[in-house]
């Protein structure tokens, strides 16, 4: 959390969001304790940058007038450490939704996976997921796609700054990934399945740091009770 008091520059909260929440839970949670601890009826909360409910990790949340600042943070370099799982593919890229093809896995090498990794630094086109957050003519593409209806997004243009592999466990692995702002970590389990000529998607995802923010910075929901009485306000 950085200094400052909350009338004048309000406050920014460094958070490792729960398994299972949404970024919006995690927000209503903190505007609700927030608003308790000052009395006030109102007041002005967001993040810095959306995880998936199956996501754990960073998340920067601004509270007041430093709600300025999301866009600044927005912008910044995420970090995620990844598990993938090979020869199988779901509607969501991710457990959200169950296994709708699998594939073979027999030919998939630890050689051949860093060799695949290579293709995908630098600038990239990435085409979101369906079940995503993305607008289509005013409605959420996850709205869409829950309803069974097709969904086209257009690709967009990101930037993967570092991905390696941390472990080969067939049919698992485990990646690191530091890249742009927009970048879907579940399109990119779609696209190195692809790759790899199989199937893959998501099972286990942390996003491990924001800009200059790791995780070792933030603090647990339950940490924000006692973190309040602590502050000098």
């Amino acid at each position: 959390m950085e200094e400052g008091k909350w009338g004048s520059e309000g406050e920014i909260l460094y958070l490792n969001k729960p398994l299972h929440w949404t970024s919006f839970d995690l927000v209503n949670k903190v505007r609700h304790k927030v608003s308790r601890f000052l009395n006030v009826k109102k007041i002005k909360v967001g993040h810095a940058g959306t995880l998936d409910p199956l996501a754990t990790g960073v998340m920067i949340v601004c509270i007041g007038k430093a709600t300025k600042r999301i866009e600044e943070f927005q912008q910044q370099t995420k970090e995620y450490v990844a598990t993938l799982r090979l020869g199988a593919t779901t509607p969501s890229f991710d457990l959200e939704t169950e296994i709708d093809c699998t594939y073979e896995t027999k030919h998939i090498t630890k050689a051949g996976v860093e060799e695949t990794l290579l293709a995908f630094m630098g600038r990239i086109e990435q085409i979101p997921p369906a079940f995503s957050a993305c607008k289509i003519r005013g409605d959420r593409a996850y709205e869409l796609a829950r309803k069974g209806l097709e969904v086209k997004l257009e690709p967009k243009i990101l930037i993967i700054d570092v991905i390696e592999l941390l472990s080969f466990n067939p049919p698992e692995l485990t990646i690191r990934v530091v890249c742009s702002k927009g970048t879907y970590i579940r399109a990119l389990a779609r696209d190195i399945g692809a790759a790899l000529h199989s199937g893959a998607h998501l099972i286990r995802l942390e996003r491990t740091r924001v800009g200059t923010i790791a995780l070792n910075d933030c603090m647990d929901v339950e940490s924000l009770d006692y973190f309040l009485k602590t502050i000098n306000i």
